[in-house]
């Protein structure tokens, strides 16, 4: 099974998590192939486990939030073909958006690119 991030996400990630101020594009996606779980994630701390990102179990109410890679790669190696990187996502908006629209919808939501789109708020 291929590591849930790879290293140049990785250090992508942990520079964001050392702006912790900002509000970042995600730049990870992970999600369950055979159920509702997905996870958009825009930093990891120093500790190299705590990553930060919009978290999305499939029960309607995705919310911001601090995930354990620890305890997704438990979670991974538990499931019959484990989690999945998204390698053609590409955060395009900062994670509050992504937040808001998911809110919206009750699940995380693709966007589209026009910004206007997804109003502050």
């Amino acid at each position: 099974m291929p590591p849930l991030i790879d290293p140049a996400t990785r250090e992508l990630l942990l520079a964001n998590g050392r702006k912790r101020d900002c509000d970042h594009c995600p730049v990870l996606k992970l999600f369950n192939p055979l159920g509702p779980a997905t996870w958009l994630i825009c930093e990891l701390d120093a500790d190299g486990d705590t990553l930060f990102g919009l978290c999305d179990l499939g029960v309607g109410e995705p919310e911001l939030g601090y995930v354990s890679l620890d305890e997704l790669k438990e979670v991974s190696a538990g499931l019959a073909i484990g989690l999945e990187r998204d390698r053609s996502f590409r955060g395009t908006h900062p994670i509050s958006v992504y937040a808001r629209a998911a809110r919206a919808a009750g699940r995380i939501v693709e966007l589209g690119s026009a910004p206007e789109m997804y109003p502050s708020g």
